[in-house]
């Protein structure tokens, strides 16, 4: 990973800590790991026998939650409450993946959609406070399941990819145990409730975002684990995993050459290219560091053919401009801003969109033409 990523050191022998993670990864007894896993949802079924659920799984429709469903629901016969934090900028392959997940493991599901000017309000200010657009899903997503799970009484909460699997918080080694506040925000949501509220965003209508206290998280006797750190995570096989056996949808998305990751939205390019402003890189480096790391491309092919997409203006930009009134030279001026100390003076390469006809859409916006298609 680029040196610039938010957390990366290097010890004495040069090594970072994500490939020094990755490395111990290898080394990880995961049948050990797995018994571990099987006592804690062993244990957990026994606790909830006369209760409706036994763990709450915070889902967006991704292929992650799909694997994740899988495995607890068909694997273990885990019975989850699913809870969705809808950002409000599903495209329709998400949608349809979120539906599809739900109708084939038929579990009970729970979401919370904000509604769209406060999203807007909230991305216009984001930009401001963070650097990117995304604060409301970035805290979003780590406050409602835990409130959900407050009231229902549900202890255990499953996430899906181990922190330790690509980025500098944590590491296979030394795994993140607690998921309360200060977690959320240290690593995700990076500034507080407080400091979002304005004169369009009152902070009445912000509660939302607010996560459990560490207080508040003991209190509820809440447990959060990552299936990563209990199962040896694979995301290559398992996207083909839940293609093949569940029809989980890819889809094209801006500044990679991947099509899975955060599938079910339409502005994860406007976020990455935000990361490329600010630190040099973006998604498709941030794939290409994990192929390289796998084996499935050389250094050299990353840098040549793979590295470059993240120079590229994503479409979605347009759409950021229109519900914020930002336009696209005030939200480079703003990133670059607040640049790492070690790109200050330096000019990225920007490079303009070759397939502007690739705009990603909100769902509404399909439907709404399939529906005029039809009429």
């Amino acid at each position: 990973m680029p040196e610039t990523q938010e957390g990366q050191a290097f010890d004495d022998f040069g090594h970072c800590n994500v490939c020094r993670s990755a490395e111990y990864k290898m080394r990880i007894d995961w049948n050990e790991r797995q018994v571990t896993l099987r006592s804690i949802l062993e244990k957990s079924k026994e606790e909830n026998r006369l209760k409706p659920y036994d763990c709450l799984i915070p889902i967006s429709g991704g292929k992650d939650s799909t694997f994740q469903l899988h495995v607890l629901v068909k694997e273990y016969g885990m019975r989850p409450l699913a809870v969705t934090f809808s950002h409000n900028w599903f495209n329709s392959i998400g949608v349809f993946n979120l539906l599809n997940a739900l109708e084939k493991f038929d579990v009970d599901h729970v979401m919370f959609t904000p509604k769209r000017s406060q999203v807007n309000n909230l991305a216009k200010k984001s930009l401001d406070e963070i650097g990117d657009a995304c604060w409301h899903c970035h805290a979003g997503v780590g406050a409602y399941p835990l409130k959900v799970a407050t009231e229902y009484g549900i202890k255990l909460v499953i996430w899906g990819e181990s922190v330790a699997e690509s980025s500098s918080r944590g590491t296979y080694e030394k795994p993140i145990i607690s998921f309360d506040q200060e977690y959320f925000e240290k690593v995700s949501s990076k500034v507080s409730v407080n400091k979002m509220a304005g004169p369009d965003l009152p902070l009445s209508e912000l509660s939302i975002y607010e996560s459990l206290t560490p207080k508040q998280y003991s209190d509820a006797g809440i447990r959060g684990i990552h299936l990563g750190d209990y199962i040896f995570w694979d995301e290559e096989r398992q996207t083909e995993f839940v293609k093949e056996t569940y029809g989980w949808k890819e889809t094209y998305i801006e500044g990679t050459y991947k099509r899975y990751k955060s599938a079910e939205c339409i502005m994860p390019g406007v976020h990455d290219f935000a990361c490329y402003l600010k630190r040099g890189y973006g998604r498709a480096s941030f794939h290409a560091s994990s192929d390289v790391r796998a084996g499935l491309v050389t250094r050299e092919e990353a840098f040549e053919k793979l590295v470059p997409l993240d120079q590229v203006i994503p479409n979605a930009l347009t759409y950021y401009s229109e519900i914020t009134g930002i336009s696209q030279d005030e939200f480079i001026k703003k990133i670059d801003s607040r640049k790492h100390n070690s790109l200050l003076g330096i000019s990225l390469p920007i490079v303009e969109n070759p397939n502007p006809e690739r705009a990603p859409k909100l769902f509404i916006n399909e439907l709404k033409e399939w529906i005029e298609s039809v009429e």
